[in-house]
């Protein structure tokens, strides 16, 4: 569990930040580390770990590689590598990855699958795409 947070802090540095005293609406697409600590509500997409600190207020459907979530999550999430989900961690919806991993007291309120999603696996061509088209902006 520990192992991500380090790797998250220690390896590469954060590509997208949406602050604690920030909102926004509508579609975010990342490519490396992103960390989310105010409100979002809309399309969340990335390849590589997303945090989710404990101020957060996220209303989504979250594809990304690994997601660490300390925060209130209102939506689906699908990870090609790993959820944890943290106290005071909340999460309504389902989650799917081929490793979860819930800390004793975090709200859960859904369906955990642990595999490997077939939705990631079709996602991922068209993720990287729109990641290579922002490029071109």
């Amino acid at each position: 569990m520990k192992n991500i947070i380090k790797k998250f802090r220690s390896s590469e540095k954060i590509t997208c930040l949406l602050g604690k005293e920030s909102t926004f609406e509508g579609i975010i697409k990342f490519n490396g580390n992103a960390r989310i600590d105010g409100q979002f509500k809309g399309e969340l997409f990335g390849e590589g770990t997303l945090f989710i600190g404990e101020y957060a207020k996220i209303e989504s459907e979250i594809h990304a590689s690994s997601v660490i979530n300390y925060g209130e999550i209102h939506g689906n999430i699908y990870a090609k590598k790993e959820i944890e989900l943290h106290v005071p961690g909340k999460v309504y919806g389902n989650i799917e990855a081929p490793s979860v991993e819930i800390e004793k007291g975090v709200v859960f309120e859904g369906i955990s699958r642990q595999r490997k999603s077939k939705l990631i696996d079709d996602e991922k061509f068209e993720i990287k795409k729109s990641l290579d088209e922002l490029k071109d902006i």
